[in-house]
Protein backbone atom coordinates (compact mmCIF):
# COMPACT_ATOMS: atom_id res chain seq x y z
CA UNK A 1 0.00 0.00 0.00
CA UNK A 2 1.44 3.50 -1.07
CA UNK A 3 1.40 5.77 1.63
CA UNK A 4 0.05 8.71 1.56
CA UNK A 5 -1.58 11.91 3.23
CA UNK A 6 -5.20 12.41 2.98
CA UNK A 7 -5.55 16.28 3.27
CA UNK A 8 -5.22 18.81 5.78
CA UNK A 9 -5.67 17.69 9.58
CA UNK A 10 -5.28 20.84 11.47
CA UNK A 11 -3.51 24.30 12.08
CA UNK A 12 -2.34 25.80 15.06
CA UNK A 13 -2.04 29.49 15.58
CA UNK A 14 -1.23 32.15 18.08
CA UNK A 15 -3.46 34.61 20.17
CA UNK A 16 -2.14 36.63 22.97
CA UNK A 17 -6.37 37.26 23.44
CA UNK A 18 -8.29 33.94 24.59
CA UNK A 19 -11.35 35.37 25.55
CA UNK A 20 -11.65 38.00 22.61
CA UNK A 21 -10.50 34.72 20.67
CA UNK A 22 -12.95 32.53 21.83
CA UNK A 23 -15.68 35.65 20.92
CA UNK A 24 -14.60 36.21 17.44
CA UNK A 25 -14.04 32.45 16.04
CA UNK A 26 -17.43 31.16 17.81
CA UNK A 27 -19.57 34.53 17.33
CA UNK A 28 -18.17 36.39 14.18
CA UNK A 29 -17.07 32.88 12.62
CA UNK A 30 -19.49 30.96 13.88
CA UNK A 31 -17.57 27.90 14.46
CA UNK A 32 -17.69 25.19 17.37
CA UNK A 33 -15.56 25.44 20.58
CA UNK A 34 -14.77 21.93 20.47
CA UNK A 35 -11.73 21.62 22.99
CA UNK A 36 -10.90 23.66 25.70
CA UNK A 37 -8.06 22.20 27.04
CA UNK A 38 -4.35 23.27 27.63
CA UNK A 39 -0.58 23.91 25.19
CA UNK A 40 0.55 19.81 26.98
CA UNK A 41 3.49 21.46 26.85
CA UNK A 42 2.69 24.23 28.70
CA UNK A 43 -0.09 23.96 31.02
CA UNK A 44 -0.25 27.61 31.93
CA UNK A 45 -1.72 28.42 28.40
CA UNK A 46 -5.06 27.57 26.89
CA UNK A 47 -5.03 25.41 23.77
CA UNK A 48 -8.37 25.95 22.12
CA UNK A 49 -9.99 23.66 19.23
CA UNK A 50 -12.60 25.17 17.05
CA UNK A 51 -14.44 23.27 14.27
CA UNK A 52 -17.29 21.75 12.64
CA UNK A 53 -20.32 20.40 14.17
CA UNK A 54 -19.09 16.75 14.93
CA UNK A 55 -15.24 17.86 15.05
CA UNK A 56 -14.11 16.10 11.75
CA UNK A 57 -10.84 15.85 11.13
CA UNK A 58 -9.42 18.70 8.43
CA UNK A 59 -11.96 21.10 10.16
CA UNK A 60 -9.90 22.08 13.02
CA UNK A 61 -8.41 25.69 13.91
CA UNK A 62 -6.43 25.65 16.96
CA UNK A 63 -5.06 28.86 18.99
CA UNK A 64 -2.54 28.55 21.84
CA UNK A 65 -2.95 31.28 23.93
CA UNK A 66 0.57 32.61 24.76
CA UNK A 67 1.35 36.45 26.49
CA UNK A 68 2.83 37.82 23.16
CA UNK A 69 3.52 40.61 20.99
CA UNK A 70 2.04 40.48 17.53
CA UNK A 71 3.89 38.51 14.33
CA UNK A 72 6.32 40.41 12.21
CA UNK A 73 5.13 39.22 9.02
CA UNK A 74 7.97 38.02 7.16
CA UNK A 75 9.17 34.43 5.01
CA UNK A 76 9.70 31.11 6.19
CA UNK A 77 6.58 31.05 7.39
CA UNK A 78 2.77 29.86 7.13
CA UNK A 79 1.65 33.09 5.63
CA UNK A 80 -2.31 32.73 4.95
CA UNK A 81 -4.92 29.96 6.03
CA UNK A 82 -7.48 28.78 4.08
CA UNK A 83 -11.51 28.19 5.18
CA UNK A 84 -13.60 26.84 3.10
CA UNK A 85 -17.23 26.84 2.42
CA UNK A 86 -19.77 26.14 -0.46
CA UNK A 87 -20.36 28.56 -3.17
CA UNK A 88 -19.61 32.19 -4.42
CA UNK A 89 -23.31 32.69 -3.17
CA UNK A 90 -21.97 32.06 0.44
CA UNK A 91 -18.57 34.03 -0.25
CA UNK A 92 -20.53 37.20 -1.03
CA UNK A 93 -22.94 36.67 1.94
CA UNK A 94 -19.54 36.60 4.33
CA UNK A 95 -18.10 39.49 2.66
CA UNK A 96 -21.23 41.41 3.82
CA UNK A 97 -20.96 39.59 7.26
CA UNK A 98 -17.98 40.41 8.24
CA UNK A 99 -17.99 43.62 6.52
CA UNK A 100 -21.08 44.51 9.19
CA UNK A 101 -18.62 43.64 12.07
CA UNK A 102 -15.69 46.00 10.87
CA UNK A 103 -13.84 43.02 9.77
CA UNK A 104 -11.48 43.89 6.82
CA UNK A 105 -11.27 42.40 3.91
CA UNK A 106 -10.59 42.00 0.43
CA UNK A 107 -12.58 41.68 -3.00
CA UNK A 108 -14.21 38.24 -4.11
CA UNK A 109 -11.94 37.11 -7.04
CA UNK A 110 -10.06 34.19 -8.60
CA UNK A 111 -6.84 33.38 -6.81
CA UNK A 112 -4.48 30.03 -7.25
CA UNK A 113 -7.78 28.10 -8.99
CA UNK A 114 -10.33 29.30 -6.57
CA UNK A 115 -12.72 32.04 -6.13
CA UNK A 116 -11.80 33.06 -2.38
CA UNK A 117 -12.74 36.08 -0.20
CA UNK A 118 -9.08 37.54 1.67
CA UNK A 119 -9.93 38.66 5.83
CA UNK A 120 -8.01 39.35 8.98
CA UNK A 121 -8.97 38.71 12.91
CA UNK A 122 -8.27 40.96 15.28
CA UNK A 123 -5.00 40.45 16.03
CA UNK A 124 -4.02 40.31 12.09
CA UNK A 125 -4.06 36.82 11.20
CA UNK A 126 -4.55 36.07 7.57
CA UNK A 127 -7.25 34.08 5.95
CA UNK A 128 -8.49 33.54 2.56
CA UNK A 129 -11.77 31.71 2.51
CA UNK A 130 -12.45 29.80 -0.27
CA UNK A 131 -15.66 28.34 -2.18
CA UNK A 132 -15.57 24.83 -2.47
CA UNK A 133 -18.29 23.63 -4.49
CA UNK A 134 -19.72 19.81 -4.02
CA UNK A 135 -18.88 20.27 -0.15
CA UNK A 136 -21.73 21.14 2.51
CA UNK A 137 -21.11 21.98 6.10
CA UNK A 138 -21.48 19.71 9.29
CA UNK A 139 -23.37 22.13 10.16
CA UNK A 140 -23.77 23.50 14.20
CA UNK A 141 -26.90 24.32 15.47
CA UNK A 142 -26.35 26.77 17.93
CA UNK A 143 -23.87 28.53 15.62
CA UNK A 144 -24.92 32.27 15.29
CA UNK A 145 -24.15 31.66 11.37
CA UNK A 146 -27.10 30.05 9.25
CA UNK A 147 -26.24 26.15 8.54
CA UNK A 148 -26.20 26.95 4.78
CA UNK A 149 -23.02 29.34 5.20
CA UNK A 150 -21.17 27.72 7.88
CA UNK A 151 -17.40 27.05 7.22
CA UNK A 152 -17.20 23.44 6.16
CA UNK A 153 -13.03 23.29 7.21
CA UNK A 154 -9.90 24.16 6.46
CA UNK A 155 -9.02 24.92 2.71
CA UNK A 156 -5.40 25.31 0.97
CA UNK A 157 -2.44 26.41 3.45
CA UNK A 158 -0.11 29.20 2.04
CA UNK A 159 3.63 28.62 3.08
CA UNK A 160 5.95 31.61 1.97
CA UNK A 161 9.36 30.43 1.38
CA UNK A 162 12.68 33.00 -0.11
CA UNK A 163 13.58 29.30 -2.28
CA UNK A 164 11.12 26.83 -3.70
CA UNK A 165 13.66 23.83 -4.27
CA UNK A 166 14.42 22.29 -0.51
CA UNK A 167 10.80 22.56 0.27
CA UNK A 168 9.54 21.24 -2.15
CA UNK A 169 12.01 18.29 -2.09
CA UNK A 170 10.15 17.27 1.38
CA UNK A 171 6.98 17.94 -0.06
CA UNK A 172 6.72 15.57 -3.12
CA UNK A 173 9.77 12.96 -2.29
CA UNK A 174 9.10 12.75 1.50
CA UNK A 175 5.83 13.62 1.84
CA UNK A 176 4.26 12.44 -1.76
CA UNK A 177 2.59 15.32 -2.54
CA UNK A 178 1.70 16.09 -6.30
CA UNK A 179 2.97 20.11 -8.27
CA UNK A 180 -0.39 19.98 -9.89
CA UNK A 181 0.18 24.08 -10.97
CA UNK A 182 1.87 27.50 -10.72
CA UNK A 183 -0.04 30.90 -10.19
CA UNK A 184 1.39 34.48 -9.75
CA UNK A 185 -0.15 35.96 -6.92
CA UNK A 186 -1.80 39.76 -6.23
CA UNK A 187 1.69 40.90 -5.05
CA UNK A 188 3.49 39.38 -7.76
CA UNK A 189 5.21 36.25 -6.03
CA UNK A 190 5.21 32.69 -7.90
CA UNK A 191 2.89 30.31 -6.12
CA UNK A 192 3.30 26.72 -6.26
CA UNK A 193 0.45 24.71 -5.71
CA UNK A 194 0.95 20.55 -4.43
CA UNK A 195 -2.20 18.39 -3.59
CA UNK A 196 -2.68 15.02 -1.34
CA UNK A 197 -5.09 12.32 -1.40
CA UNK A 198 -7.97 13.36 -3.43
CA UNK A 199 -7.19 16.79 -3.78
CA UNK A 200 -9.09 19.02 -3.68
CA UNK A 201 -9.12 23.00 -1.87
CA UNK A 202 -9.32 20.68 1.47
CA UNK A 203 -5.83 19.13 0.61
CA UNK A 204 -3.45 21.89 -1.16
CA UNK A 205 -0.25 23.43 0.10
CA UNK A 206 0.12 26.55 -1.56
CA UNK A 207 4.18 27.51 -1.55
CA UNK A 208 4.65 31.27 -2.51
CA UNK A 209 8.28 32.30 -3.50
CA UNK A 210 8.87 35.89 -2.02
CA UNK A 211 12.42 36.92 -2.34
CA UNK A 212 13.63 40.05 -0.29
CA UNK A 213 11.26 39.55 2.87
CA UNK A 214 12.71 39.64 6.29
CA UNK A 215 12.40 36.48 8.35
CA UNK A 216 9.24 35.97 10.38
CA UNK A 217 9.11 36.92 14.17
CA UNK A 218 6.27 34.86 15.43
CA UNK A 219 3.56 36.03 17.39
CA UNK A 220 0.47 36.57 18.09
CA UNK A 221 -1.74 36.55 14.91
CA UNK A 222 1.04 34.06 13.02
CA UNK A 223 0.86 30.34 12.60
CA UNK A 224 2.44 27.86 14.73
CA UNK A 225 2.43 24.85 12.88
CA UNK A 226 0.45 22.88 10.28
CA UNK A 227 -1.18 19.33 10.35
CA UNK A 228 -1.64 16.74 7.72
CA UNK A 229 -3.75 13.76 8.13
CA UNK A 230 -2.98 10.25 8.64
CA UNK A 231 -5.01 7.14 9.00
CA UNK A 232 -4.37 5.63 12.07
CA UNK A 233 -1.09 5.24 14.51
CA UNK A 234 0.16 1.97 12.34
CA UNK A 235 0.54 4.87 8.89
CA UNK A 236 1.95 7.49 11.20
CA UNK A 237 4.72 4.62 12.46
CA UNK A 238 5.53 4.44 9.02
CA UNK A 239 5.71 8.50 8.34
CA UNK A 240 7.97 8.42 11.56
CA UNK A 241 10.45 5.73 9.48
CA UNK A 242 10.32 7.38 6.39
CA UNK A 243 11.02 11.25 8.03
CA UNK A 244 14.12 9.54 10.28
CA UNK A 245 15.35 7.76 6.97
CA UNK A 246 16.09 10.54 4.96
CA UNK A 247 17.80 12.73 7.85
CA UNK A 248 14.92 15.26 8.80
CA UNK A 249 15.07 15.95 12.45
CA UNK A 250 11.86 14.73 14.05
CA UNK A 251 10.40 13.87 17.71
CA UNK A 252 9.21 10.60 16.71
CA UNK A 253 5.79 9.42 17.86
CA UNK A 254 4.03 11.68 20.01
CA UNK A 255 1.37 10.73 22.28
CA UNK A 256 -1.47 14.11 22.19
CA UNK A 257 -4.33 11.63 23.35
CA UNK A 258 -6.78 12.99 20.76
CA UNK A 259 -4.59 11.72 18.12
CA UNK A 260 -1.29 10.45 17.69
CA UNK A 261 1.64 12.96 15.89
CA UNK A 262 4.98 13.46 14.31
CA UNK A 263 6.62 16.88 14.59
CA UNK A 264 9.31 18.20 12.11
CA UNK A 265 10.70 20.90 10.05
CA UNK A 266 11.42 21.26 5.97
CA UNK A 267 14.00 23.15 5.55
CA UNK A 268 13.29 26.66 5.36
CA UNK A 269 12.22 25.90 8.90
CA UNK A 270 8.49 25.91 8.69
CA UNK A 271 7.00 23.20 11.10
CA UNK A 272 4.71 20.71 9.89
CA UNK A 273 2.82 17.46 12.17
CA UNK A 274 1.78 14.68 10.77
CA UNK A 275 -1.25 13.60 13.05
CA UNK A 276 -3.68 10.64 12.95
CA UNK A 277 -7.31 11.13 12.31
CA UNK A 278 -8.09 9.36 15.67
CA UNK A 279 -9.67 8.83 18.35
CA UNK A 280 -10.82 12.02 18.80
CA UNK A 281 -12.37 14.69 20.70
CA UNK A 282 -15.24 12.73 21.95
CA UNK A 283 -13.13 10.42 23.49
CA UNK A 284 -13.15 11.93 26.62
CA UNK A 285 -16.50 13.84 26.80
CA UNK A 286 -20.02 13.56 24.97
CA UNK A 287 -19.96 14.98 21.24
CA UNK A 288 -22.85 16.92 22.64
CA UNK A 289 -20.97 19.17 25.57
CA UNK A 290 -17.82 19.19 23.75
CA UNK A 291 -15.92 22.74 25.09
CA UNK A 292 -17.64 23.08 27.56
CA UNK A 293 -15.81 22.19 30.45
CA UNK A 294 -11.52 22.21 30.56
CA UNK A 295 -10.30 18.86 29.08
CA UNK A 296 -7.16 17.45 30.42
CA UNK A 297 -5.49 14.21 29.30
CA UNK A 298 -5.13 11.90 31.50
CA UNK A 299 -1.17 12.29 32.44
CA UNK A 300 -2.34 15.91 33.22
CA UNK A 301 -5.64 15.11 35.35
CA UNK A 302 -3.71 15.05 38.44
CA UNK A 303 -2.78 18.61 37.96
CA UNK A 304 -6.16 19.48 37.21
CA UNK A 305 -6.08 22.10 40.42
CA UNK A 306 -2.98 23.89 39.74
CA UNK A 307 -3.81 24.30 36.18
CA UNK A 308 -7.17 25.70 36.26
CA UNK A 309 -5.47 28.09 38.91
CA UNK A 310 -2.99 29.10 36.46
CA UNK A 311 -5.80 30.12 34.24
CA UNK A 312 -7.45 33.13 32.60
CA UNK A 313 -11.26 32.66 32.76
CA UNK A 314 -12.28 32.72 28.99
CA UNK A 315 -15.68 34.82 29.24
Amino acid sequence: MTLELKGIHHLTAVTADAPANLQFYTQTLGMRLIKKTVNQDDTTAYHLFYGDAVASPGADLTFFDFPVGREAHGTHSISQTGLRVDSEETLSWWKQHLDDRGVSTGEIGEHNGHTSLTFQDFEGQRFRMVADPGHKPVAWDRSPVPAERQIIGLGPITLSVPKLEPTELVLTKVMGMRKVRTHTSDTGAEVHVFEMGEGGAGAEVHVAVELGLPFVRPGAGGVHHVAFRTENEDTLRQWVRRVSEVGLRSSGEVERYYFTSLYFREPNGILFEIATDGPGFATDEPLETLGESLALPPFLEPKRASIEANLKPLQ
